[in-house]
């Protein structure tokens, strides 16, 4: 069975860049458009990480972030946050939300598979 990734950005350029390394890598991909969509796609189903960026339409990936820490099933789930953002006080916030990791787009797709790899095994 394959792990499961879940990658919320409201850029289909990024979600397509993303889907094609982890599908190589062997991951079965959910994508969704932005926080709502993605709270909205948790279904109880086991997701080994979400990719998430931040700044988009609808629900702002922190507000996703606490969100779906609510949710029993998904309390403990990696999120790598991956954003243009890169000020120290964005990084605090999204600690204190619960993401796990930080990645500054650009990111490398294959730099992106490994830290989400490093923190499914």
């Amino acid at each position: 069975m394959s792990k499961i990734v879940m990658l919320v950005d409201d850029s289909l350029t990024v979600r397509q860049v993303m889907r094609f390394a982890f599908e190589h890598a062997d991951y079965t991909v959910i994508e969704a458009a932005d926080g709502m969509a993605a709270l909205e796609a948790l279904d109880g189903r086991k997701i080994s990480a979400i990719v998430c960026d931040i700044d988009m339409p609808k629900l702002d990936g922190l507000s996703f972030l606490k969100a779906m820490r609510e949710k029993r099933d998904y309390r403990f789930t990696p999120v790598v946050m991956l954003t243009t953002e890169s000020r120290p006080q964005r990084k605090q916030q999204a600690k204190e939300s619960g993401a796990t990791a930080w990645a500054t787009k650009p990111c490398p797709p294959s730099d992106l598979v490994d830290l989400v790899n490093r923190l499914t095994v």
